[in-house]
């Protein structure tokens, strides 16, 4: 049996902080992990900036609600899912996940949650388990899948090694430098061309 796991925000959506850093007009909002490989730096300084800004989930929820896929995400998505099995890895959060689902269409999505106050000042987050998307593919490999994964960004790239196959879509010229020996797509009809090899 096959098994495809993908990322989200880059792959199918944009990049949520972007879209909140727009809107807030926080430049320093717009880092992910396509700029910071380590996500717990990463997460500790956006939750630093909404403190300071007094920014609540009330916040985030009021942008996300607004954000569609990339276009021809979707249509992908139910591209792949008509032809195999595929679970979306992301670090995003549940709670801001759940609006996001229903335009592609409900997907499997795997993710952290967040520690909310009952203000709506987000506490914490918390993560599944270190290295979740490499952990889950190794699982699924145990589990006697063959595992194809891809994403876009440093975050994604433990998983994509660890699978039996994997790509990257679309990612900045700072993982395409750091990770040569990764195959490439530039967009769905690459993506779909590439799928189609592994099937």
């Amino acid at each position: 049996m096959k098994l495809f796991c993908a990322d989200l925000e880059g792959v199918f959506l944009p990049e949520v902080w972007i879209e909140v850093a727009l809107k807030v007009g926080i430049e320093e909002l717009k880092l992910t992990t396509r700029d910071i490989s380590d996500y717990d730096i990463l997460m500790k300084k956006r939750l630093s900036i909404l403190k300071k800004n007094n920014l609540k989930i009330q916040d985030i929820q009021n942008v996300i609600s607004k954000i569609d896929p990339l276009e021809g995400a979707r249509e992908t998505l139910d591209w792949i899912r008509e032809r195999t099995q595929i679970i979306v890895l992301s670090d995003t959060f549940e709670e801001f996940a759940m609006p996001m689902m229903e335009k592609l269409n409900f997907p499997s999505l795997l993710c952290h949650n967040l520690s909310i106050a009952d203000d709506g000042t987000i506490k914490d987050y918390n993560i599944r388990i270190k290295s979740q998307k490499k952990e889950a593919v190794k699982a699924f490999k145990k589990m006697n899948y063959t595992v194809t994964a891809f994403g876009d960004s440093y975050n994604d790239t433990e998983m994509i090694l660890e699978a039996d196959n994997g790509f990257l879509f679309n990612p900045p010229k700072s993982v395409l430098q750091d990770f040569p020996e990764i195959p490439v797509t530039k967009n769905y009809n690459e993506v779909k061309t590439m799928i189609e090899s592994f099937l």
